[in-house]
């Protein structure tokens, strides 16, 4: 039973662990933080495989919550339970919660310094980067071809242009899909 133990407990260490270090050097959030989900889940760990990693990133993304959080806590979950859960979840939030603690502390005294408006203007276009890459590799995943590619143009237009919540375009699509279902159906 000790040994089933120290098992349970290095598996939890290694999700803590491998969320703490994406948490900790991943620059950008949720979306900026797959590749290297990926990289340490599916790749490195081999704890899940990649179409269930993709698949996981659906149901994930349409969850309420910090993605990455949420990310972690299906990671933890699947593997180890409710204790996986905890310990990925808890690995994920401790770099950003010293972050903001530390930038609440420190940055009111230097937020007007022109140095550190030139560091986070430099930032923001390899977190854009960060954010494309796996937005491509979830296309690819997804198999969006020229076919189905206008259900993603149209998304972004009538968020960005029109001014849609998602939230909208999320039950629209789902009513969409139940009714696709029907007709195929009753055909």
């Amino acid at each position: 039973f000790s040994v089933l133990k120290k098992y349970i407990m290095r598996i939890c260490w290694q999700l803590f662990t491998t969320f703490l270090n994406i948490g900790a050097f991943t620059l950008g959030g949720g979306y900026a933080m797959l590749d290297m989900i990926e990289r340490a889940v599916v790749k490195r760990r081999k704890w899940i495989d990649s179409e269930e990693f993709w698949d996981s990133i659906a149901v994930v993304q349409t969850l309420p919550g910090v993605f990455a959080v949420n990310c972690a806590l299906y990671v933890g979950y699947k593997i180890k339970g409710t204790k996986g859960a905890i310990a990925s979840c808890l690995g994920a939030m401790i770099p950003s919660i010293v972050i903001m603690l530390l930038i609440a502390i420190f940055f009111t005294d230097y937020k007007d310094n022109p140095t550190i408006e030139k560091i986070f203007k430099g930032i923001r276009p390899c977190v854009v980067a960060l954010i494309l890459s796996p937005s491509i590799k979830l296309c690819i995943t997804a198999k969006v071809n020229w076919k189905t590619a206008i259900f993603p143009i149209a998304t972004v237009f009538l968020i960005w242009w029109c001014k849609i919540s998602p939230a909208y375009i999320i039950l629209g699509a789902i009513v969409f899909c139940i009714g696709h279902a029907f007709i195929i159906r009753d055909k």
